[in-house]
């Protein structure tokens, strides 16, 4: 059997229903616990400069909370000053570098390593520095996942979302898709990086992705919280954990 794939869960879009009323019900931390008690490994979250679900203080209490138990927080975050200050103030255990726009509904496409190498390598620099494990969450492109090996971080998380709403649409470029995803795996890992996946993935979806060698974690989030809308968060995470495992063992 493969090692063991590691399932990071998203909890941003507990917070948008919560700011849905300004009101501070349903709370992420108590998701996280959820999630963490039923099979994920650790917690995920985006603190967009927007602030529209993940906020300030949910960062603040997820670091000291999950630091507690022994539980990683990804922070995922764009590449801007004020967001390297704020993760050199709480020191999670990983930060994922993403692209953002202010006008997306969520992180469309993956860094411009290549191009932007200049700006986010000194960001890597200085997140090493003080302990965190760097991602770049980039397209499993051959260009940017050799400009990523040069940064300096440890990992890659490849961006599935095309790949799972092709699969998810029955589109004939599927299989296309997933062979970019399984090439851009075996290069980054070639290169002495560590191997994530997300974006889109569901319980349809998963199986392909789960079933690459390479790939170590995958971070869900929207599909598991609007499937605990009908099985509760728990089930929902249970359900992701065993296809995985399944997917993995094969």
């Amino acid at each position: 059997m493969s090692e063991r794939l590691r399932l990071g869960v998203n909890i941003d879009h507990v917070a948008t229903i919560r700011n849905a009323r300004g009101v501070n019900y349903p709370d992420p931390m108590r998701a996280a616990i959820i999630a963490l008690e039923a099979g994920a490994d650790g917690v995920t979250a985006h603190l967009r400069e927007d602030r529209r679900h993940i906020s300030d203080d949910d960062i603040a209490r997820l670091s000291t909370m999950l630091r507690e138990r022994g539980q990683p927080l990804n922070l995922e975050m764009a590449v801007t000053s004020e967001m390297l200050a704020i993760a050199l103030q709480h020191r999670p255990h990983a930060v994922c570098l993403v692209p953002e726009r202010r006008e997306e509904r969520t992180t469309e496409g993956g860094l411009d390593v290549a191009g932007g190498h200049n700006w986010i390598a000194p960001f890597v620099e200085k997140l090493r520095d003080a302990g965190a494990r760097v991602s770049l969450f980039i397209g499993a492109d051959p260009l940017q996942i050799e400009a990523a090996s040069r940064t300096g971080a440890q990992v890659v998380e490849l961006h599935t979302g095309a790949f799972c709403d092709a699969a998810r649409e029955g589109s004939a470029e599927a299989p296309e898709l997933l062979k970019a995803l399984q090439a851009g795996a075996r290069q980054a890992a070639s290169l002495g990086l560590e191997v994530h996946a997300g974006h889109g993935i569901d319980y349809k979806t998963v199986a392909p992705i789960a079933a690459m060698p390479e790939v170590r974690e995958l971070n869900i989030g929207h599909f598991l919280v609007g499937e605990a809308i009908f099985v509760g968060l728990a089930a929902a995470v249970a359900e992701m954990r065993q296809r995985m495992d399944e997917a993995r063992a094969k």
